[in-house]
């Protein structure tokens, strides 16, 4: 297997998505230890990591003022469009801006951005799903990257919803594993990259 199989794709830990945030998810910022370790075991074992994040134009069409479903939020270069402050992200990590015109909504990090070219040329097969909002972003994220031909885990201890409706995330990791999607934890993926780290250097 080439050393590039693997990706991580970690969506959209935002301030707005956090708990304070405009668009706050309960316990949003639970999931960033997890993912951090995860950060730190694929950068350590030279595997690309990438983050996605919404980045709004300040009249976009998802804006309740716009007609849209949701209050402003993530706007392009303010606090609330940042990462978490506890979240690592690496210098060298792909970032991946979405959602970025005024008239057009995307959930996916794929849509409308060269995600899946830029993961294809890094002969990336298999990818590590988790973030923010399950029943949004996540959800429509790992689809698309089913849709694409890839691989997909979705990490379900390093996701939490939205939950309009309170069966919304329960019903969306259901969406995604009857598309393909397989449900991991952050402790075996763990487990598997130190493996396959010390395989590889003693080979």
């Amino acid at each position: 297997m080439a050393r590039a199989a693997f990706a991580l794709i970690v969506v959209d830990v935002q301030n707005d998505f956090c708990p304070g945030g405009a668009l706050a998810v309960k316990d949003g910022d639970k999931v960033i230890p997890s993912l951090n370790a995860l950060v730190d075991a694929f950068t350590a074992s030279n595997l690309p990591v990438c983050f996605t994040r919404d980045w709004h134009p300040p009249d976009h069409c998802s804006f309740k003022e716009k007609g849209g479903p949701w209050p402003s939020h993530c706007v392009r270069n303010s606090k609330g469009a940042e990462f978490h402050p506890d979240l690592r992200v690496p210098a060298k990590a792909l970032v991946v801006s979405k959602a970025t015109q005024p008239d057009k909504e995307a959930y996916s990090g794929f849509q409308g951005t060269d995600l899946s070219s830029t993961l294809k040329k890094m002969r990336v097969t298999e990818l590590f799903v988790g973030g923010l909002a399950t029943d949004y972003c996540v959800k429509n994220t790992v689809g698309d990257a089913l849709r694409e031909g890839f691989l997909v885990n979705v990490l379900t201890d390093c996701v939490r919803g939205v939950n309009l409706k309170r069966t919304d995330s329960a019903s969306a990791l259901k969406w995604m594993k009857v598309r393909g999607a397989k449900e991991r934890t952050s402790e075996g993926i763990l487990k598997m990259i130190n493996r396959r780290a010390t395989v590889i250097s003693s080979s």
